[in-house]
């Protein structure tokens, strides 16, 4: 926006400057040529007369004298055509075209005494040529040649000032149209980076009021509208948090009831019924769980975003998250994971570590939470699979892998599986809430990385943590050695 304001300014600076420049030189064009003009007419006059003297008198002498006078003067020729002869000075001739047209017309009483406006290049000389005589009898033609290239050169020499000058003042127009654009638009520009602000993050700082007087009532207009938008997202999460948390006691409460019942009841299909009312507590306990993870995950993205959108990953205090190698956390997981893991069939192969050893800004008890979320679904939603886990040095990241050789999901349900609630048709008959992949999602956003989810070859899912490499010290900043990673970690691509 800035370029085409700024453009359309600097156009109509540039005609300004083109126009006024145009009308100077045009005045100073006429204002030569009228000086010009009006010398030489008058020079002009001057020899009419002298020949009239001369021709009555029949005395032509000291008429050429003053003729050689001039030339030698002006270094201009004069021709004069009297009856009894033509006298010439300054090599001037009638074989010349322009001359001779001069004298045809001067012969016909017609007077030529007008210049043409100055140009900057152009013919070396003109002429100018009127008759002498009485009132009805011409008694013969002067022409005189005029010099311009004098007068061509101080034309020259002015343009240049006023070419000069017309640079110079396009250069502060076009600087002031700078300066007035950037002034106009640093708010729009404010407003913009606060309207992605908060679309990221859910607030936003209040705009400086600056700018011209529309600008600033929209930047109040907005920081009004942006402090509630907040308060009321921020109302938001903290009711379905609180309500969340809240519902847990009558939940816990219930659940107990429910257990005493059963201790009480005889019957069978009273056992059943029982049995059937406490699972789904159990999938109402969580979903509520699911919730408070999410919202919590969800609080901790909106504060990161808010302290630094694009930069690094923030501890509890809101300092710089300090750089962990993920190695360690992957292996309590793995190891917490192996009994779920037996119990349904399943396998877990945990890599070997990269080296050298890899380093992200990650917080660590949120990044052992989101390999937990990807172990379970994958122990979940993949029975007596095979499953993967592994870290990888790539350039300029690392990438965590939870693989599994399960049915995998099809890209549109990869695409879909981070959103909230989402469970994919063909496992609506297992428990979950679908809250698994939306809070692993919102922490790997929190600490500066992301999930990506791939399909396996040839079937599966690979979920991917995907975050920059971090510097743990001096040696770590030049990261891995190309030729040492790929033979230290083993590929399940």
């Amino acid at each position: 926006m800035k370029l085409r304001v700024l453009g359309i300014l600097s156009v109509l600076s540039v005609l300004l400057v083109i126009f006024g420049s145009t009308a100077i030189l045009a005045s100073v064009s006429r204002e030569l040529t009228q000086e010009l003009q009006i010398k030489r007419v008058t020079a002009l006059n001057r020899f009419a007369q002298v020949a009239f003297d001369a021709a009555t008198a029949e005395e032509s002498a000291g008429l050429q004298t003053e003729m050689n006078r001039y030339s030698e003067l002006y270094g201009e020729g004069v021709l004069i055509r009297l009856q009894q002869g033509t006298l010439r000075s300054g090599g001037l001739n009638e074989d010349r075209t322009d001359v001779g047209d001069a004298l045809a017309r001067a012969n016909l009483n017609l007077s030529d005494t007008t210049l043409a406006p100055l140009q900057p290049f152009g013919p070396d000389s003109e002429v100018l040529s009127r008759s002498f005589g009485s009132a009805s009898q011409v008694l013969g033609e002067v022409v005189l040649e005029v010099d311009l290239e004098a007068a061509r050169q101080k034309l020259r020499e002015r343009w240049l000032i006023v070419g000069l000058a017309a640079a110079a003042l396009a250069a502060m127009l076009l600087l002031a149209a700078s300066r007035v654009t950037g002034w106009v638009l640093r708010p729009v520009h404010r407003l913009n980076s606060a309207v992605t602000e908060l679309e990221a993050t859910g607030r936003t700082s209040q705009l400086p009021e600056d700018g011209p007087p529309e600008l600033r009532e929209l930047s109040r207009s907005f920081t009004t509208m942006a402090r509630t938008v907040s308060n009321s997202l921020e109302s938001q999460r903290q009711l379905i948090a609180d309500t969340s948390h809240e519902l847990r006691n009558p939940v816990g409460a219930l659940r107990l009831r429910i257990d005493l019942l059963q201790l009480e009841l005889q019957s069978v299909r009273q056992k059943d019924a029982a049995a059937g009312v406490l699972a789904e507590l159990e999938h109402l306990e969580g979903i509520l769980e699911g919730v408070l993870k999410l919202a919590a995950a969800e609080h901790r993205a909106s504060e990161d975003a808010a302290r630094s959108p694009a930069g690094p990953s923030r501890g509890p205090l809101g300092g710089a998250q300090a750089p962990i190698d993920p190695y360690p956390v992957l292996q309590d997981e793995t190891e917490r994971a192996e009994p779920a893991a037996r119990r349904s069939g399943a396998t877990i192969l945990l890599h070997s570590a990269p080296e050298p050893a890899a380093h992200i800004a990650c917080n660590p008890a949120e990044l052992a939470q989101m390999v937990a979320e990807l172990l379970n679904n994958a122990i979940k939603y993949a029975p007596g699979a095979h499953i993967s886990v592994a870290a990888r040095l790539r350039e300029g990241s690392v990438t965590i892998e939870v693989s599994d050789n399960g049915p995998g999901l099809s890209a549109d349900e990869r695409a879909a599986a981070t959103g909230r609630f989402w469970r994919s048709p063909r496992n609506r008959g297992i428990r979950g809430n679908g809250l698994g992949m939306t809070i692993v999602d919102k922490l790997a956003g929190a600490n500066g990385g992301r999930l990506v989810l791939a399909e396996a070859s040839p079937h599966g899912l690979i979920a991917r943590l995907e975050f920059p490499l971090a510097a743990a010290g001096p040696d770590a900043a030049a990261g891995p050695d190309p030729a040492a990673s790929p033979g230290q970690v083993d590929s399940n691509d």
